[in-house]
């Protein structure tokens, strides 16, 4: 449950124990199923996707039921949430193989509830992304996601033993197994768990282990030193496979689906962000494409997101060295991202003047109303300055001559309160007033 990027290993595990003593394969079952449980009624997200993580590979095992599996999929899909359904499409991603084979009419009628939700349109988009990316998953029958890894293929189909579980039975946890009390026939007990051992692994278990060890060591010794490649020959391998992804996809929807597959390391969001930003400004005039895939990805993972952030930031601290038809096809990939919401607003605190794009997506009414949002006033003080008359009229000149004056009535509101201030405190100062009527 602490680490679930080791889930499939115990869970093969579990499945080893299982066909030796079933009791307690039975009795973590109940014990994961406890905390699933617990978790759902708490809404403890990171719990509820770790216990059902474990229960899709026992499933995988068949060391569980398939039917614990569509119990819970129902349960998350009754009601559903941005977080229940986000559970239960990498619940479907886990352990679809196995139910594709064991109950093709359970997932059939699960996927059917996805596209009702898909229909109702009542979740957040970067969810119904995630369902439509399982569909797709679905059609190419779960490639990249076996039910079990052939290194972890342990038991033989004869000696699986399955345990039926529901979600809805009265279950008993055992907890008084998890202290300790002492045994009163330790010795015996002892024999006894050795002759079993002995059964199961054989009189000369002890020796093998012996003899593996050894092995092992000498094989350490005898490994030649590797050699690390400073060439970053990996980096650029990358940049090609995003590069010919992104340049051969017949729309973006496609080339989302693909990128997502590309098994990328720590940190290396940035160089897909990177890819997809160059290649929009190589374009001689700017193409949706990119923007709808950009915005693909900050919907999907909030990772994108905060790396398409960087980007803007790089970009405008070097807006000056760019050409003008780059300049352009930049600004119109960020302005597109803006204008969806796939990229916060707060970005805007660190340019001093927007671009008029932006009124091109939203339409001046909007774009009124979302600088004039109270929340966003501290980060749109450098585009909408109110520390002096002087900045706060040159701002409304502007906006002004590119025909975006509705978005500054507010600054106007601003400036004039200003100055009946100035006048009350000094009534003899015409030049204010004239100022005044001349710029509102």
């Amino acid at each position: 449950m602490a680490s679930p990027a080791f889930t499939q290993v115990y869970a093969a595990l579990v499945a080893v124990v299982n066909t030796k003593f079933p009791q307690v394969g039975e009795l973590l079952l109940r014990m994961i199923t406890l905390r699933l449980r617990r978790a759902y009624k708490r809404n403890d997200k990171h719990q509820l996707v770790a216990a059902a993580k474990f229960i899709a590979h026992l499933v995988n095992q068949q060391v569980a039921h398939e039917l614990i599996a569509l119990e819970l999929l129902t349960l998350l899909l009754e009601n559903p949430t941005e977080d229940g359904v986000e559970v239960a499409v990498a619940f479907v991603a886990e352990c679809g193989s196995v139910l594709q084979d064991l109950s093709p009419k359970g997932l059939h009628g699960i996927f059917e509830r996805f596209r009702g939700i898909l229909h109702e349109g009542a979740i957040d988009k970067r969810v119904q992304f995630l369902i439509e990316g399982l569909f797709a998953l679905r059609k190419a029958k779960f490639q990249g996601h076996p039910a079990v890894r052939p290194e972890l293929d342990l038991v033989e189909l004869e000696d699986q033993i399955t345990h039926q579980a529901s979600l809805l039975d009265e279950m008993n946890a055992e907890d008084e197994l998890v202290v300790f009390k002492l045994d009163p026939d330790f010795l015996e007990n002892e024999k006894r768990y050795e002759d079993l051992k002995k059964t199961i692994l054989g009189d000369e278990a002890d020796g093998g282990d012996d003899d593996e060890s050894s092995q092992k060591e000498e094989e350490e010794d005898g490994e030649q030193m590797r050699i690390a490649d400073e060439t970053e020959t990996d980096l650029v391998n990358l940049r090609r496979s995003i590069y010919l992804t992104i340049m051969s996809s017949v729309d973006f929807e496609e080339a989302g689906h693909k990128l997502l597959q590309i098994k990328l390391g720590p940190g290396q969001e940035m160089e897909l962000c990177t890819m997809l930003l160059e290649c929009a400004s190589q374009e001689k005039t700017y193409r949706r494409y990119y923007g709808l895939l950009g915005q693909k990805l900050c919907m999907i993972n909030r990772v994108y997101q905060d790396k398409f952030e960087e980007c803007f930031v790089q970009q405008y601290s070097m807006v000056h060295r760019l050409e003008t038809n780059k300049l352009h096809n930049v600004a119109m990939f960020f302005a597109h991202l803006l204008g969806t919401d796939a990229l916060p607003w707060h970005v805007l605190a660190y340019i001093w003047l927007g671009c008029r794009e932006l009124s091109e997506h939203l339409g001046v009414q909007r774009l009124k109303e979302r600088v004039s949002d109270p929340s966003l006033h501290a980060d749109f003080e450098s585009i909408f300055p109110r520390d002096s008359p002087k900045n706060t009229r040159f701002s409304i000149n502007f906006f002004t001559s590119i025909g975006l004056g509705g978005i500054t009535e507010e600054l106007r509101g601003y400036l004039k309160s200003m100055h009946m201030q100035q006048s009350e405190e000094d009534p003899s100062d015409e030049t204010h007033r004239k100022r005044q009527r001349k710029c509102c």
